[in-house]
């Protein structure tokens, strides 16, 4: 890539991170509102605060002992690179979940001062696309540093650690790997902490009020409420920035290890023309690099449109038309992009050699792919879980029946939901890959997360109109703010859901390139022999630890639920109750913080640690299997969790907002509702969206360290 390009990118980097600027210091200035309101805000803001402090402590360790081993043993830069990707992850993060906490209560006093949806919309959009372009435009920098500082990709090189020389060991790709593989070990982190933090919060908080006290939804009496507040921003917020800048990252490295396979596949073949061979070589790592910048320029473009335009009473047709100029624009500019990458490349090679079906088009069809299905897995989604659409009031019908019709058909819609996102995705793949192949498949998951700087964006706005509507509560404003707030919860919910959806279709095109990636590091071939017992036994134990590790979050999280909820109740004094006494709301937050670092550190270990045992003792196509099954299980798994989850929090709200006729809040079918809604938390905050982390985790881990595999295995 030249330095001219370099230099293009590192320009719409600089213009993203100025407008975030922009938009932090103006969210800032605006007023938070009565004393109430900004005693409460400062509570979550501190909570929020302390937790991410605490949480970093034990990453940091991690992170330091790893990056030594791979300096020492692996490539002598890598730990530095693997350093880099943590940090840009971890900034992502924290300023993302500052400006949430923020936002939260400006969102609260827009709706009081004005009583207008469209104005208090910009400012919860406001306060999310900071999360969003934060994500895009960190992981990128980071990414062009690394190549900047350490040396662009190339296919010729051999390194090795400080302590140790491994045969095959590229150190560009290397860099770039354990550059990807930072950023996934805060993504993990944060995403396994923050779900315990805030479900076992929210689940509690249900409980005691809906459920033993009949008290409104975000009462300030009930204490886990305010670390349920608190838990929005760290898991929602903070979460899911790590969650898709991972994605996101591993994409590009992906992308840029199957152009150097790609070219190591064919040098023999030219021989006497290598020139033309390189040039290719040059433009397949080109792209995708200036695809994620043109990605971030049109969700620039994008989010400030849509933050400039006169808004009106339908949010979801404001978010959704930043979707759409962000997704339209990306199109656009990443044709522009490949006519200026492959204009100088020989036709006969990308068609004759490579097999592209649509010549140097090819990659930007396949690009196109990625975007359409990451709308069509979004619009799925909202289908399922919308209380627009019929399975939805659906759900919210059977709740007069009790609890038993609730739960069962919301794992029937669950269950229903998986097939047409999964066919998107197996399409996608079947398509992109017969059109260009292995970096076709590659580019298709790059186009699905080239605009996800307004996809975050939109999902972060969920749970600031989240909170903004608790505070509303919380501090007795209007009922008229609460109605405007309701309204965006609503919104959110649904973005929410949409966003998770999104993680997840991500999350499997990412692991698919990954895995792609992993095969062609140990066999220039690129093949995986699925018929053979070592790679079966791999994908069957693969498979089954999805079902383990689901099962241990939500074994960890139902426990600490359990805790906070008998704090609560001791709590729950009948001073309290009357309103003369605040409730203890520091012990409730140090509770919970204390509860979900505790259990962090063992599933967080164990996706890393699996693929290391499992190289090392079966070797490198046993890895492959692990890989598959695990990936196979997961993705429906994932998308049945967040859908089912979604729908069954929305038929509550649906119930709530007075829409099924005969039955409101307190009521008997509310009640059941609720049970719903409770056993959903878990179902869409927890085991779904760290599912995706867990199989990205893994097959990151893997193609790190495939080169020390094939060198060290026990078991021949």
């Amino acid at each position: 890539m030249s330095t001219t390009w370099f230099v293009c990118v590192l320009l719409v980097i600089a213009a993203t991170i100025g407008y975030v600027a922009y938009n932090y210091l103006r969210i800032r200035k605006m007023p938070e509102g009565t004393a109430e309101m900004a005693e409460m805000a400062g509570i979550i803001r501190s909570g929020a605060n302390t937790f991410m402090k605490t949480e970093y402590r034990t990453i940091l360790i991690v992170v330091a002992v790893l990056a030594v081993v791979f300096s020492l043993f692996v490539e002598k830069s890598s730990g530095i690179t693997f350093v880099f990707g943590a940090l840009m992850s971890s900034c992502a993060c924290v300023i993302g979940m500052r400006s949430a906490t923020f936002a939260n209560v400006r969102t609260a006093n827009k709706a009081r001062e004005t009583l207008s949806i469209g104005e208090t919309v910009k400012v919860a959009l406001c306060g999310g696309s900071i999360s969003g372009l934060c994500v895009q435009a960190f992981g990128l920098l980071g990414l062009v540093c690394v190549l900047l500082i350490f040396g662009q990709v190339r296919h010729d090189v051999q390194g090795g650690g400080l302590l140790a020389t491994l045969q095959g060991v590229n150190p560009t790709i290397m860099r770039i790997s354990t550059y990807s593989l930072g950023c996934s070990l805060v993504a993990m982190f944060n995403r396994v902490a923050g779900g315990n933090y805030t479900k076992a919060a929210d689940i509690s908080a249900d409980i005691l009020a809906k459920v033993r006290n009949d008290l409104p939804e975000d009462d300030s009496r009930v204490p886990n409420v305010i670390a349920d507040f608190i838990g929005d921003n760290v898991n929602d917020i903070a979460g899911n920035c790590s969650d898709l800048l991972e994605s996101f990252v591993a994409t590009i490295s992906a992308t840029l290890m199957i152009a150097v396979v790609l070219f190591q596949q064919y040098e023999k073949v030219f021989t006497g023309e290598a020139a033309l061979l390189e040039n290719t070589f040059s433009a397949t790592i080109t792209y995708p690099l200036l695809m994620a910048g043109a990605g971030l320029l049109s969700c620039l473009l994008g989010l400030f449109y849509a933050a400039k335009k006169k808004m009106g009473n339908n949010p979801s047709r404001e978010l959704n038309l930043a979707t759409w100029i962000s997704a339209g624009l990306t199109m656009l500019m990443s044709l522009g992009c490949a006519a200026i990458c492959f204009s100088g490349v020989d036709g006969s090679i990308l068609s004759d050699t490579y097999g592209w079906a649509a010549g140097w088009a090819s990659p930007w069809v396949c690009a196109v792919l990625g975007i359409c299905s990451g709308v069509a897995i979004g619009s799925i989604t909202e289908y399922y879980t919308s209380t627009d659409y019929k399975p939805t009031r659906e759900l919210a019908e059977m709740a007069p029946e009790g609890e038993a019709f609730v739960v069962t058909k919301g794992d029937a819609i669950g269950s229903r939901s998986c097939l047409l996102p999964v066919l998107v995705i197996g399409i996608a793949l079947f398509i992109s890959g017969k059109l260009a192949g292995t970096y076709g498949v590659a580019l298709a998951s790059l186009g699905m997360l080239a605009f996800v700087g307004t996809t975050v964006s939109i999902d972060a706005f969920g749970p600031i109109a989240d909170n903004a509507g608790g505070l509303a509560e919380s501090c007795h404003l209007d009922a008229k703010v609460r109605t405007i707030t309701d309204k965006l919860d609503a919104v959110g919910n649904t973005t929410a859901a949409v966003g998770k959806g999104f993680a997840i279709g991500s999350a499997a095109f990412a692991t698919v390139s990954l895995i792609v990636s992993y095969v062609g590091n140990y066999s220039t071939e690129m093949n995986l022999n699925i018929a053979s017992f070592v790679v079966i036994a791999g994908a069957i134990i693969g498979g089954s630890l999805v079902e383990y590790f689901s099962a241990m979050l939500t074994d960890n999280t139902i426990e600490s639920a359990k805790l906070m909820a008998d704090e609560g109740d001791k709590q729950l004094t009948p001073e309290v109750l009357a309103g003369k006494k605040t409730p203890d709301y520091n012990r409730m937050i140090a509770l919970a913080a204390k509860q979900a670092l505790k259990k962090m550190l063992v599933p967080s270990i164990l996706a890393m640690v699996i693929p290391v045992i499992g190289g090392f003792v079966f070797g490198v196509e046993f890895v492959g299997g692990l890989l598959i099954g695990a990936t196979i299980v997961a993705i429906p798994r994932a998308l049945f969790m967040g859908n089912s989850g979604g729908a069954f929090d929305n038929a509550k709200k649906y119930i709530e907002s007075g829409s099924l006729k005969g039955y409101g809040k307190g009521s008997a079918a509310h009640k059941a509702a609720v049970t719903g809604d409770t056993i959903g938390d878990t179902r869409k905050d927890v085991v779904g969206v760290a599912l995706d982390i867990f199989i990205k985790t893994m097959s990151t881990v893997a193609n790190t360290l495939v080169s020390v595999f094939r060198n060290i295995t026990l078991i021949h």
